[in-house]
């Protein structure tokens, strides 16, 4: 039986690589992103944090062959997903100060690279925490409110798509790598409490009139490349891929329970793990060649560094990395995964 599921899970993930043709989409007059590094498209621009992609040779394939804040070599999965959408080409971040009120209108993303469930991981990072992200999120309606009228602003809000995709920084920043949350939890116990932080944000949106929301689960964070750096193998930690698994079932199961008790929702499971742990298994499916390190990082460095290097210049192949730096995806993993959602996430909205 589970031969059986390995190779129906492997076939559809090669016949989504290899389409061209993508399933019917959804209508939403707007998008909304609340989340971490995979989401944001610059607000940590503008705000004091050492959790920066502000600089050459982040943004190399993006439009503008620029550095915008995006922590990769191109667009990020928000931006294609508003584009997917058809709302607009890009999702900007809602710190930017020269936002028009069509920008407002058609949503904004709030998402800060660093952060986390855990308000304390942004003690760590200097990142805006999904906490104060959704702050940011009723400052938002306001700012609406006045451009459109109440009337119609919650009527924005309730047929947009939001979507909430954090996790991976707690587990880092507070667990795995700077062990500070492990004095008072064990994984399971930890694992609820993050779950009990997503399931009362989920709450405040729904409050604030959201009704359509996607939840992202947790990609293999033992996969990333930060993480085996020390590993002379260089193999997956695969306790913390079991972690990854526990938490995304969890997750699933408590979207379900939510689903029943608020009148009206949609909450949708966003499935990273599948997707990119096929890719790491299964590299030359996608074309992808080096599946450890990061395009951009200096030789050598791979378990000093995070981010990209300012002294050397990237690989010249970075759509044959998984990795752009050692923790974000390339724009051609992105691509993929996005791909994966096209086909298994976004139709459940229909």
């Amino acid at each position: 039986m589970a031969a059986i599921k390995f190779l129906t899970i492997f076939f559809f993930l090669y016949k989504v690589a290899s389409s061209t043709n993508s399933p019917r989409s959804p209508k939403f007059p707007a998008l909304f992103v609340i989340g971490d590094s995979v989401m944001d498209t610059g607000n940590n621009k503008y705000i004091p944090t050492w959790v920066k992609s502000n600089y050459s040779p982040y943004g190399q394939n993006y439009t503008t062959h620029l550095p915008t804040g995006r922590f990769s070599n191109g667009k990020l999965i928000s931006d294609m997903l508003v584009s997917y959408l058809g709302i607009k080409d890009a999702l900007p971040p809602f710190l930017t100060p020269t936002l028009s009120s069509s920008d407002l209108v058609t949503g904004v993303n709030f998402a800060s690279a660093g952060s986390g469930f855990d308000d304390l991981t942004s003690l760590t990072s200097g990142s805006i925490p999904v906490s104060k992200q959704i702050q940011h999120f009723k400052l938002y309606v306001d700012k609406l409110k006045s451009i459109v009228g109440e009337g119609k602003a919650y009527g924005i809000v309730k047929s947009s798509l939001i979507v909430l995709s954090a996790g991976t920084n707690d587990w880092f920043f507070n667990y795995y790598d700077i062990p500070t949350r492990k004095l008072t939890y064990d994984v399971n116990g930890y694992q609820d409490f993050l779950l009990n932080r997503m399931q009362s944000f989920i709450k405040e949106l729904y409050e604030l009139g959201c009704r359509s929301i996607m939840v992202s689960g947790l990609a293999p964070t033992g996969c990333i490349p930060i993480q085996m750096a020390w590993s002379i193998e260089k193999h997956c930690k695969e306790d913390q891929n079991r972690d990854s698994q526990i938490y995304n079932q969890k997750l699933v199961k408590i979207l379900s329970e939510l689903q029943t008790t608020l009148p009206g929702i949609k909450l949708v499971y966003n499935d990273f793990y599948t997707s990119v742990i096929d890719m790491i298994n299964h590299p030359k499916n996608y074309g992808f060649i080096e599946t450890t390190k990061g395009c951009c990082i200096e030789q050598g460095k791979e378990y000093k560094s995070m981010f990209c290097s300012r002294k050397v210049a990237p690989c010249k192949n970075p759509d044959q990395y998984i990795f752009w730096d050692q923790i974000h995806p390339t724009l051609a993993t992105y691509n993929y995964i996005f791909k994966y959602m096209t086909y298994n996430v976004l139709p459940q909205f229909l």
